[in-house]
């Protein structure tokens, strides 16, 4: 019954016109009628809890049903963070003024919560400062985050009110990455998302991949940026990168730097990190960290006690159509 509810919720909230534009795409890329790939796409949301996206990035019309079964949909992903995660304990990492609280010896930079900071605050606080980034308290995927530079600062009441007028709700010293990594991207900080889980079978690193910007300040996919995966025995990428339109880099294609094989600085030390992290809450038991890697080792950027399942999706990670649920299997059953 309560599957029934929720197929029913998700196809009264289905963007259908979206749906449709997806069909068109994948039609023009695939040769497969559009109006096959729209009722392909139903089935696989009745079937899989797949949304039109899952269908898109995962590639699910190439993939036959055992193959289908073994992907981390919308649907599944939802599950999961239900099962494991508890919802009254997700502020400590919904609210970016609540993590870097609870994780300070982790975050190890100068932050203000600027909901809380008068004008004064803010002016003291931008003395000495270089760059700094500049977030909504509780936003994702990369929505509403600003960079500013000290040549902002000689009017610091004047840039007080118009970031709060954006909505800026914490103002952070920025990362200084890792050369190797910034070898890769210079604009963005390039930053590995370690998801760890708290499984009732097994606890530890379910998944990690490196995101990469492509020009932008922010390495979020959903800002264009790309995501390649990294072998969690050794630390080295052990992918291409790839991004959400379908593209699979393996030359980044700014830099020109090759993706496969660049090797992940404090590997170790980030896994360990999170490992110990993941144990701070143990009420919210799946959370996916953000992990920068400077020249003196890893700190937070943030946890995410919701992850987007976009990332071990793409399916230019899994060549065979095999994904990535075999792996959580191992550590909860599904």
């Amino acid at each position: 019954m309560g599957r029934i509810r929720y197929l029913l919720a998700r196809a009264r909230r289905m963007d259908y016109a979206a749906m449709a534009r997806t069909a068109r795409e994948l039609s023009e890329k695939t040769g497969k009628p559009a109006a096959w790939l729209m009722a392909d796409m139903a089935l696989c949301a009745a079937r899989y809890g797949a949304g039109y996206v899952d269908y898109k990035i995962a590639q699910m019309y190439r993939l036959n049903a055992a193959q289908r079964a073994t992907q981390i949909t919308r649907g599944v992903s939802n599950a999961i963070v239900r099962r494991m995660n508890d919802r009254a304990y997700w502020h400590f990492f919904d609210d970016k003024s609540q993590f870097n609280t609870l994780f300070a010896d982790q975050v190890r930079r100068a932050w203000l919560n600027l909901k809380d900071a008068d004008a004064a605050s803010f002016r003291a606080f931008l003395v000495g400062k270089g760059p700094l980034i500049c977030k909504p308290l509780d936003g994702s995927s990369g929505q509403g985050i600003l960079k500013i530079t000290p040549d902002q600062y000689a009017k610091p009441d004047a840039l007080y009110a118009s970031l709060r007028s954006a909505g800026i709700g914490i103002v952070e010293e920025c990362v200084v990455q890792h050369e190797a990594l910034a070898a890769l991207c210079p604009t963005s900080v390039n930053t590995l998302r370690i998801a760890t889980l708290l499984g009732d079978k097994k606890q530890g690193v379910v998944y990690a991949y490196l995101r990469i910007g492509n020009g932008k300040v922010m390495d979020n996919v959903d800002c264009g940026g790309m995501a390649a995966p990294v072998d969690l025995k050794t630390g080295v990428l052990c992918g291409v990168g790839a991004n959400k339109a379908g593209d699979a880099f393996e030359r980044h294609p700014m830099t020109g730097a090759r993706i496969p094989g660049t090797a992940i600085p404090y590997w170790q030390e980030a896994v360990a990190m999170c490992l110990e992290a993941s144990r701070v809450v143990p009420q919210v038991r799946f959370v996916a960290w953000d992990v920068a890697i400077t020249p003196d080792g890893p700190v937070f950027i943030e946890g995410n006690s919701f992850p987007s399942h976009a990332i071990p999706q793409f399916a230019a990670h899994f060549p065979d159509g095999i994904g990535i649920l075999p792996r959580f299997r191992e550590f909860i059953d599904l």
